[in-house]
Order: C-alpha cells, then structure tokens, then sequence
C-alpha cells in the first residue's frame, strides 16, 4: 500500500469504531437519507461523525447547517465531531447549528429587508406573546362577556397550533379545543388584531421565527439563494418537527437535495407541541430517491427488555419497521406488577429502590415515570414519610422569573424602542404607574422619535418622576455615540433597578444573583442584539430565587413524566399507573392517531430502562374527590400489554388480594339462601 493509501486509511480510522449500519449512514454520498434510530442505538454519535465525515472529505464547515431542538445538542454534536478528525473545535467553530428559532432569527436579521422586516426586531417568549393577546383581549371587550372567554395562555395555543400545524382556526377548534367553538369569530378577530400589534411594535414570538422564515423560501429567487449557502442540512429528532419545519426544509433544498434526517418514529411523542409523525413517514415522498438507514443495535437495554418493547411498538399500525437487539448477554425479564391499589403500587415501588439501593444502584440511577404530572401525588407523599429525596423533572425557566423578566424588558426597550409589552413591563414597576399611565409615557416617547431617553420629560405622573428621571439618565448612558459593551449595559440596567427590585420583592439579594449571573453572561457577546436573541431563544434553566434548602444528600430518586424523560436512560425504570384511562390517558383516545401516540409514550418509557424495567398498574383507585367515603373503581390493564407483550414479562402481585373464599375451612352452618327466600312466603 502506497503511502496516500496509508494516510488515507489513517484519516478515516475512526470509522471502525462504528457498528455496519452507522457506518453505512455516516459514509452516505449525495442525496437525501433517513436515519431511522431505535432507542438507544447511538444516534448522536452517527450524526456528529456524519458531519466529521463530511468535513474529512472536503465540505467547507461554513456551508454545513445542522439544526437540533436544543443549543446544547448542537455544540456537543459539533464538538464530537471536531474531536473526531482530531482537528479541534476549529474544524467545526463556522458551521451553522443551532435550534430551528435560532437559525431563523439568524437567517431573518440577515434577510431582513427581503422578509419586510426591520432587522432590528425584538422577540416575544410566551409570557409577553401571552400579555399581549390580554391587552388585545381586554381592548375588545371580551373579558366582560356573561359567557367566559378562553384565557390568555389557551389563546396564545389556539393561535400557536394554528400557525404551526398549518390548519385552518375551525379545524383546530373542532379537534382539540371544542370548548372555544363558540368564539371562532372573536378568536378570529382577536388574532388579526394580534398580528397587527406586533408588526406595529417590530416584534415577533417564537411562532414568527419559523413563519417568517418559511414564507421567506416561498420566493424561487430567494429560496434559492439561502438555500445556495449551504452544501448540507443534517436534522436530530425529525420526528419531532411540525409542519411549518417539514415545509422550510424542502424550501432550504433548492439548490441540491442534500439533506440527513435523524429520528425514531416510535419515539414521536410531542402533538400537543404540533409535532406530527407523518413528516418522518413521509419523507421519502417529499425528498424523493432517500435512502434508508435503520440503526437496530441497541447499546443501553438488556435482551428481555428489548424483546418486550419490540412486541410493544409492533401494534403501531404504520412505522418503521425495526426490531432493537443488545450485544449485552442476560439480564431480568421485565416485571407486570398488579397492585392491590395505589398505596400498595406506592409500597411495592419504594421497596424495590431501596432493594436496588442495597444492592449498590444509587437512587439517581433510578427513575419513577408516569403519563401525567399528578399521578405521582401519592408517591410522593410516601417518599416524603420515609425522606427518601427525590427530584421531580419540571420547573420555571430562568427567563420566567419576573425579575429577570423586568431587566430584559429594559434591555428590549433600548434595543426596540417601539417593543410596546416591553415598556408596559418596566413603567409599571414604577410608584403610580398603571396601565393608563404607563400608555401616555409611551405616547410621549413615541412623539418624541421613539426616542427611550425622553421618558424623563413626562410630567404626569408626579410619584414617578424620579425615576423616570433615572431612567432617563440609564437610557442615555446606554445609548451614547460608541456605546457600551452588553456587559456594562446590563451593569448599568441593574444600578437603575436595584431600589425598584427591594421595593417590588421579597428575598431580593437571591434575585441580584440572577442578575448578577446574566451580567455574567452578557460578557460573551459584542452586541446587545445578539445577547438577547440568545437569551430569548435558548435561556439557562434555573434561577437562584427558586432554589429551596441546600440538598446535603447528594442522592436523590427521579420522578418524571414520560414526556420530559425521553432522551434519557437509567439502570431502574417504574412505569406506574399502567392502567387504561391513565395510559393511554382518557383525555387522548378520541381517535386513532390520539391513541398511537398513546402507545409510543409507553414504548418511550419502557425503553428508558437499562437494566431493570418493572410496569405497575393498581387495581382499585379510591376517588379522591369523596375524600370521607370508601368510593372506588376498578381498573384494567393498559390496552397496549397485549397477552404478545405480556408474555415476555414476568408476572407479579403486591398488596394482599382478597381471596374468593374466606370461609372455605369452616363447615357449612346454616342454609342461609332458604331463610332468605322463607321472607317472602
């Protein structure tokens, strides 16, 4: 072998590390492919190492764009991928990745002329979008109606099912909000006034960022420009995208159709988001000549694990067709565990972790997963009793917290001056500011240019004035000729609102940290733009105000609904409450498609467990809501452990079942049916 030969086996020795069927998806040519990933078949890996094989065989970086659900998800691919041809985080640091909003609002500031926008746009989070439907609401009048108008937050997820499930108002009202049928036309109404504040305001929500974009490929001529910058589009979790996602892809292939897709449509659990399974089934009719790559080695279950979920997701009645199998030898069949009833389900599962704790699995590595948020009540009332710790998944983003919420408002103002909820925010933390007031200082600042800094010159609101003063002097500083770095900025927005945070809340000195954190933060970026473009789309999880007593012990049991679960493992998995009416849930089997989904959210959770999976469901449920009586139902099995299923299961009981016969050892006494019958003779 010469030596171009040797280098180049060198060059490409990494390869070896993958199974055949991720070697063939990462070795892919041109032209469209699929990548089918079971649970657990290394998905990631192929997708990183897919984008490290197209830099090794020449592809400019800067023309790759690799578009995920999370920031995070984005870099850790990039990063592996730069590790992978051993180049460095140089080797990847120009390509596009990023979350679909991300990339649009990139993408949208870039073309903003060309999409009718002004490029200096601010961006809604929910809580504003949903604040400003109120306003609109309230404008309209239809919060005093006799008959109760939907609230701001099913608005806004009217609105936003709407516009990303491509369909029309009555249809989504029919389907999932039939309770608002009533208010089709003010709902109607409502949302055109809505569209129009925000043009008005040069702000978009998170809706607007895919909207935009996808109306932007509908020109030939620019499509094909946008689209030219990139050699290749490589998409994680296609299986969770909706429509509007599906429709800017095949518009961001104009120029070629090379575009790797990865995704499980087993695992398409998130319709209530406006996901849809059928962008993953149908792709290779809307990417025509696809190749197909099923990658079935599974590297995180044991056999028995994976042979009772292949039974599983075999009832789906159109999918992929891929049975999972593990190079791992053993392991325990699962276990069906009926249960007494819910105290007896409570009792069995806590017995078992603690059995897994002894035996040297630490609580962490354990998970307790449920279909709805509330069936884990009673459990954690038990654990509570016995302080066993335990963290439940869930919780308020950074972003939410109104502190922080009050400083970015400042932040927006100063970088959209016409971001009306924006101003709303900040004037009303003012002393003797109220809605109507607060509208004739924005008033004043629009006649004045929409210029922040002459909010000091309003004089009709005399318990305000100095601090509008204050504000003023904020606005100027930020504003000057050269500017000051987002770091400063933010420095100098807190200086303004220190006295307003002590007046407005309790605890402030955990709140200053926050803010102190997001100064923090703002020193990675040059430009107030881009900080908050970042801090809108891809906020921290946490924030110090929220944080309860320091936890001492450094262990602690998961609990978590099924939804906020998936893309995670651990050694132990309980899958509670598999009953029918809690799993499927009775609130989603109005239709087929309502309950294969159903049907993926338990294979989604089964397939969670390494090592150890046990699916409890209680026969009896006492009513909560007849909390004095002895008022109970009996349940059934979920529909979905069909006898196929169950027979690969190991079956078990806990809690004391009544026997049929109590009094089969005593002899018969007395005809006790004669002297019954004897009544009415």
């Amino acid at each position: 072998m010469g030596t171009d030969s040797r280098n180049g086996a060198e060059k490409y020795a990494w390869l070896d590390e993958l199974n055949p069927a991720q070697r063939r998806a990462v070795t892919h040519g041109a032209g469209p492919l699929l990548i089918v990933a079971g649970a657990g078949t290394g998905k990631t890996r192929t997708l990183a190492c897919r984008v490290a094989y197209l830099i090794a065989r020449g592809t400019d970086p800067g023309r790759i764009l690799l578009l995920t659900f999370t920031r995070r998800a984005a870099q850790e691919m990039l990063s592996r991928a730069a590790a992978v041809i051993e180049r460095g985080t140089g080797a990847t640091a120009r390509a596009w990745g990023g979350t679909f909003h991300a990339i649009g609002n990139r993408l949208l500031r870039i073309y903003a002329k060309a999409a009718g926008l002004n490029a200096e746009f601010t961006v809604m989070d929910e809580g504003d979008a949903e604040d400003l439907l109120n306003v609109i609401r309230h404008d309209m009048g239809l919060h005093g109606r006799e008959k109760r108008f939907p609230r701001k937050r099913t608005c806004l997820a009217v609105y936003s099912r709407c516009v990303n499930g491509v369909e029309s108002l009555p249809e989504v009202l029919k389907r999932f909000f039939p309770w608002c049928a009533d208010w089709e036309q003010d709902l109607k109404e409502l949302f055109r006034r809505y569209v129009a504040r925000k043009q008005e305001q040069n702000v978009l929500d998170y809706d607007d960022l895919l909207l935009y974009w996808m109306r932007l490929l509908g020109d030939e001529r620019v499509a094909r420009q946008i689209s030219g910058r990139f050699d290749h589009v490589l998409v994680d979790e296609y299986q969770d995208t909706n429509r509007v996602q599906a429709e800017i892809l095949r518009g961001m292939r104009r120029g070629n159709d090379n575009i790797t897709v990865v995704g499980d449509d087993a695992q398409s659990i998130y319709s209530f988001r406006g996901a849809t399974v059928r962008n993953m089934l149908d792709f290779p009719r809307h990417f025509p000549g696809t190749a197909i790559a099923a990658l079935e080695q599974n590297y995180r279950s044991v056999q028995p694990i994976l042979e009772t979920t292949n039974r599983l997701i075999a009832q789906s009645r159109e999918r992929y067709t891929k049975d999972l199998w593990s190079a791992r030898p053993g392991g325990a069949k699962p276990r069906l565990v009926t249960c007494r009833d819910e105290d007896a389900q409570n009792a069995y599962v806590i017995g078992r972790v603690l059995e897994h704790y002894e035996q040297g699995i630490p609580l962490r590595r354990q998970a307790v997963l449920f279909r709805a948020a509330y069936l884990s009540a009673t459990l954690e009332v038990e654990l509570g009793k016995r302080n066993i710790r335990y963290q439940k998944y869930g919780g308020l983003r950074f972003l939410e917290a109104a502190h922080v919420k009050d400083l970015v408002a400042v932040l927006r103002v100063m970088e959209n001056p016409r971001d009306r909820i924006a101003w709303f925010r900040l004037l009303q933390l003012m002393d003797g500011v109220g809605p109507a007031t607060a509208q004739r200082v924005i008033d004043h600042v629009q006649a004045a240019g929409n210029d922040p800094r002459a909010a000091s010159g309003f004089t009709g609101a005399p318990a305000a004035q100095d601090q509008l003063r204050a504000f003023g002097a904020m606005a100027a500083d930020i504003l000057a000729p050269g500017g000051l770095p987002p770091a400063s900025q933010v420095e100098r927005v807190r200086r303004f609102y220190a006295p307003l945070l002590k007046k407005r809340y309790e605890n402030p000195r955990a709140r200053e940290r926050d803010l102190e954190s997001l100064e923090q933060i703002a020193g990675r970026y040059r430009s107030r733009r881009k900080f908050l473009s970042d801090l809108q789309l891809d906020p921290p999880r946490s924030t110090g105000d929220l944080a309860g007593p320091p936890l001492k012990d450094e262990d602690w049991l998961v609990l978590s609904t099924i939804h906020s679960a998936k893309g995670c493992e651990w050694d132990a998995v309980f899958l509670i409450h598999a009953s029918d009416g809690c799993l499927p849930s009775d609130m989603a089997t109005d239709t087929p498609e309502e309950i294969e989904e159903e049907l993926r959210l338990a294979y989604v959770a089964m397939t969670r467990a390494k090592d150890h999976l046990y699916v409890t469901w209680p026969l009896r449920y006492y009513h909560t809501w007849h909390p004095h009586t002895d008022r109970h139902s009996y349940a059934q099995p979920s529909r979905f452990l069909t006898p196929e299923v169950v027979a690969r299961m190991e079956g078990e009981s806990a809690g004391e079942m009544e026997r049929e016969d109590e009094s089969s050892g005593l002899a018969a006494r007395r005809d006790i049916a004669a002297e019954i019958r004897s009544m009415w003779e």
